[in-house]
């Protein structure tokens, strides 16, 4: 890859360079893959790291070349990187804190093999906390074997868990065991400390031709060397899932209790380690952070109808959101929340956010809040933390620009007739001490950009009441648009006119609902583990499905395309729904109206349908308008950039009113490893020599080619001047869609 090539990692844009490099000699292990890695492994390495100094040990010409241990953040490194300082004796450190796969890309860039991590975390006030966990480093000195440092392991786990603490194994990637056991934060690193060398001596009097807790090395032939002290609050252990930089790349792996046990145990290498999470099998999760514990220690589920989850938040892909609520309890207030390491990091602000420059607001941090809290509306009772009403003020999606301890700064791109006024605003928060802070608009503001789709397709709806036209208003569904054709059999084809039959196994359920026969049009949907569609659940292994039914075509051997919407309206509920099959409501009430049930329901958004039109298949037609909450593009694969996880950008096109391919630009976020894996098979059984359209050289780079047959649905902030995609997001295939159906959305 070319120097400073610049790619995006989880919606953050990077420059990397030399991925070929070779920084593993022994095995031809390169950065690239050392980058795979780190994102393949994000998910389960960030949570050990998080909110965690983290050191760095950095093999810039490859591991058998010099090496040398960073704690500074790098002067070249991007600004979202967050960092927090500590005090040495002779110096302030500002270290970098692991937040996300996108900083992990940017370690590997710099070829930051090895991540070094204390005990114990920053609070959300840029404070060191207590340790919240205890480890030994079971080090074995000359003439001892890791099976040897295995069973001293065991032994130090039946003691750890008499004293109720439970603990997992490491193979460190080196040559010995860490063992780390979970502790609630109560005790500082000194006590914490004197019960690791506690434990240590009781080990070496018990076994002292086995164990010493010695530090001289003179003491460690032939024993297993239990070190105690890296609990020390200014000593660092190899994180969980570093990589190390040995000769081959080997990595501190999370071990189960029963591999530990087995007399061929040996430590693991990157690839190994890929697979074992890819498989699921994560055995250190329980020691990862709960960022909602003093969230849940305030609340009791059963006496607020605020959202409080059982457990830690997953990871979620997707653009960050944000959400300010108003928020009248004891004192009016407004709740400024952003979406950051998949919580809402929350503060209270008395006077609200301001909305011109100039003005300083105080914003007083408080404890972070779940992401399903960003819908929350409601009373919270009296007695309860923060009795009162909470409405929301404004919502919508952020990108953040800076994550640092002292500084934050974010773009906010809200609602119509959001509080924010329905223009993006680009804020700063300055921390001045401890949990108080400023929030500001900055002067300099994002462009607007072109005006939304939703924003003109509310002006047709309006403008077409002024003129008499009446609308009943649907809910716009998140699936693939099926018809089906009922007689003998069931036959479900797209638009395109695919056939779809195999896609759900219940369509025998609509024989039921037409018992003479009929053509019924309507929306294929799965739902997700919340109960509300789901899209990209449509390619998962047994989708919970439904059919939701919104058009009556044909009544045995009647033909209704040419009659009124609301003469097949009422037919179609005069059928009868199953288990699979559903005739959703529809509603003559206001636009709104509609519009907010979607928004609370989570929907893709409102159809308003003229209730006098007939059904004109085939046709775009200016009688039913589509207004989405979200913009949602369906694009044409034409090509593949190379980067991270194997593939870091998908070249897309977009036919114009001729129907001929134009170039649309990239899309580079919202993919998770399944995604990545099954898009690059599925793209490499039509891969081609040339470019199928013409794509800018600055967008060629390391781009291999596609044959343009398969369709996609993008997530997007909006479109440029020149008709390319603004931040867009994966959601997912649409293989019901054939490339020459797809335009440019409203």
């Amino acid at each position: 890859m070319a120097s400073g090539t610049k790619v995006r990692v989880d919606g953050r844009q990077l420059t990397v360079s030399s991925l070929d490099k070779v920084l593993y000699p022994a095995t031809g292990t390169t950065k690239a893959d050392v980058m795979r890695y780190y994102l393949a492994v994000a998910d389960v390495l960030v949570p050990q790291a998080r909110r965690r100094p983290v050191t760095r040990k950095r093999w810039p010409e490859g591991v058998d070349k010099q090496s040398f241990f960073r704690k500074d953040l790098e002067d070249s490194a991007p600004e979202w990187i967050p960092t927090a300082t500590i005090q040495h004796a002779t110096s302030v450190n500002a270290y970098p804190l692991l937040d996300g796969s996108a900083t992990l890309a940017w370690f590997a860039q710099v070829a930051a093999l090895e991540l070094h991590t204390p005990q114990w975390r920053f609070g959300a006030d840029g404070t060191p906390q207590h340790p919240d966990r205890l480890v030994l480093d079971l080090d074995p000195g000359p003439g001892v074997g890791l099976a040897q440092t295995a069973e001293v392991a065991l032994e130090c786990r039946e003691i750890l868990e008499d004293m109720g603490l439970r603990c997992v194994p490491v193979t460190s990637g080196s040559k010995g065991i860490h063992l780390y056991a979970g502790l609630d934060g109560a005790s500082d690193a000194d006590a914490v400390t004197k019960v690791a060398k506690t434990l240590a001596l009781a080990l070496e009097k018990e076994h002292p031709d086995r164990v010493t807790a010695t530090m001289a090395k003179a003491e460690r032939a032939g024993k297993v060397f239990l070190d105690w002290s890296q609990n020390n609050g200014k000593k660092t252990t190899i994180c969980p899932y570093s990589l190390r930089g040995r000769e081959r790349p080997t990595v501190a792996a999370p071990r189960t209790w029963d591999e530990i046990a087995d007399p061929h145990l040996k430590h693991l290498e990157f690839e190994e380690v890929i697979a074992r999470v890819e498989d699921g099998l994560d055995p250190i999760a329980e020691l990862a952070e709960d960022k909602l514990a003093t969230y849940r220690s305030m609340r009791n589920k059963s006496k607020t109808g605020e959202p409080v989850p059982d457990s830690a938040p997953a990871p979620r892909s997707g653009e960050p959101i944000f959400v300010i609520g108003e928020h009248d309890a004891s004192h009016l207030h407004w709740d400024f929340r952003l979406e950051h390491d998949g919580v809402l990091v929350s503060w209270a602000v008395p006077k609200g956010p301001p909305l011109e420059t100039g003005v300083n607001r105080l914003a007083v941090q408080t404890e972070d809040h779940p992401i399903e809290y960003a819908q929350f509306e409601g009373t919270i009772p009296k007695g309860q933390y923060g009795a009162g009403t909470v409405k929301i003020w404004d919502i919508g999606t952020c990108e953040i620009e800076k994550w640092r301890d002292r500084e934050i700064i974010a773009v906010l791109r809200g609602r119509d007739g959001g509080g924010l006024g329905g223009v993006p605003r680009r804020y700063a928060l300055i921390r001045t001490e401890e949990r108080n802070w400023l929030l500001k608009l900055m002067r300099e503001q994002p462009e607007m950009g072109p005006m939304l789709p939703t924003m003109a397709t509310r002006a047709d709806i309006a403008l077409a009441e002024r003129d008499g036209t009446t609308f009943a208003f649907e809910m716009k569904w998140d699936g693939y648009r099926i018809i089906a054709d009922v007689g003998e059999t069931v036959h479900l084809r797209s638009r395109g006119g695919k056939d779809y039959t195999a896609l759900f196994p219940q369509a025998s359920e609509l024989k039921h609902m037409l018992s003479d026969g009929g053509t019924v049009d309507g929306e294929l949907i799965a739902l997700g583990p919340d109960g509300r569609p789901n899209f990209s659940a449509l390619r998962h292994e047994d989708p919970e499905l439904r059919y939701m039914v919104f058009d009556v075509l044909r009544l045995g051997g009647r033909d209704l395309t040419g009659e009124p919407w609301e003469a097949r309206r009422a037919l179609l509920e005069g059928l009868t729904p199953t288990e699979h099959v559903a005739v959703p409501p529809a509603t003559t009430g206001s636009f709104d109206h509609a519009w907010r049930a979607a928004d609370e329901l989570g929907l893709e958004g409102v159809v308003a349908k003229d209730v006098s039109s007939p059904y004109e298949p085939g046709e775009r037609s200016r009688a039913w308008l589509k207004v989405k909450r979200a913009l949602h593009q369906e694009v044409v694969v034409v090509g593949v950039r190379t980067g991270k996880r194997g593939i870091s950008s998908l070249l897309v096109a977009v036919p114009d009113e001729n129907g001929e391919l134009r170039y649309a630009g990239r899309v580079g976020t919202g993919f998770s490893n399944a995604q990545l894996a099954e898009i690059g098979a599925k793209l490499r059984r039509v891969e081609r020599k040339t470019p199928p359209i013409e794509v800018p050289d600055s967008d060629a780079k390391d781009a291999w080619w596609v044959t343009p047959k398969y369709v996609a649905e993008v997530q997007l902030a909006g479109a440029t001047a020149d008709k390319k995609v603004r931040q867009a997001s994966w959601r997912g295939w649409r293989d019901d869609k054939d490339p020459a159906e797809i335009r440019w959305e409203a």
